[in-house]
């Protein structure tokens, strides 16, 4: 939520026609903490938003009140602070843009997408990535993983589309008997859940649009605040939201789409996947 309100009061200044150094000194700070907080790096003052607010010409109470009201919803504590331990705080920005969007596309290259992965699945992914290698680190992190995905049933649930290479569903993680059984539970998703489309890239394909690798395009229900591209790295992450950044990666991702099987296809192929295990 951070993320999305700095983004907001980002939108705010520029369409005022103010810098950050105009805005920061009605506040008694810098440009650097102006830009911190349209990162949404730090927590916000109610005070120094109120502040903000009035330079940027934002008067109406209503209004005024409803940014409020996402002050005081990014600086409450979330589910997962609880795992703080075992979540680096680049990837603690992802989960609150996962947490608040409408809609994710992504693109998966090596593993199958976070949100649609069986607890065993996971067990086997989450030891490959650096840092966490205690049995009781993994447990922590495959239970946070776990939580993530109640987002796809809850009552108002995002949409999920995604893209997988072949590849990363015949790579057996975890074992042949592990990866039958993910396998099988994506088959029941794209049955049972319409909030979740699944593409498969057949190794037949050749070439395609993302040789540059995996990425998550996000997208969240206020119209005034821009997509998000998450790009995850070995030990950190970047997250674009310029509006050229924003509109290559939805090219990219669109391409995919038609690059892929067509959704109908999804079921044959991964049911044909499991009969050559």
């Amino acid at each position: 939520m951070r993320i999305l309100l700095g983004a907001h009061l980002r939108r705010l200044r520029e369409d005022s026609g103010l810098t950050r150094a105009d805005a920061g000194e009605p506040i008694r700070s810098s440009e650097s903490k102006i830009s911190r907080m349209e990162l949404g790096r730090v927590s916000f003052k109610e005070r120094d938003v109120l502040d903000l607010l009035t330079l940027y010409g934002v008067h109406d109470d209503e209004e005024r009140g409803a940014v409020l009201a996402r002050v005081r919803e990014a600086n409450a504590p979330n589910w997962w602070n609880s795992y703080s331990d075992v979540t680096p705080n680049w990837f603690q920005r992802y989960l609150g843009l996962e947490a608040t969007a409408s809609l994710i596309r992504s693109y998966e290259v090596q593993f199958v997408p976070g949100l649609l992965q069986t607890e065993q699945y996971a067990r086997a992914v989450v030891p490959l990535g650096p840092g966490i290698t205690k049995p009781d680190e993994v447990a922590r992190k495959v239970r946070l993983r776990m939580a993530r995905q109640q987002i796809l049933t809850r009552p108002d649930p995002p949409k999920l589309w995604a893209v997988v290479d072949e590849a990363a569903l015949r790579r057996p993680v975890g074992g042949r008997q592990a990866m039958r059984d993910q396998i099988e539970s994506l088959i029941g998703v794209v049955t049972k859940m319409p909030n979740v489309r699944l593409q498969v890239l057949p190794l037949d394909a050749g070439g395609h649009a993302a040789p540059g690798g995996s990425f998550t395009i996000l997208r969240f229900p206020q119209e005034e605040l821009p997509d998000v591209v998450y790009l995850e790295q070995l030990n950190s992450a970047l997250y674009l939201d310029g509006r050229d950044d924003v509109d290559f990666y939805f090219d990219v991702v669109n391409r995919l789409f038609v690059e892929a099987a067509p959704l109908q296809r999804t079921i044959p192929i991964l049911t044909g996947i499991i009969e050559d295990m």
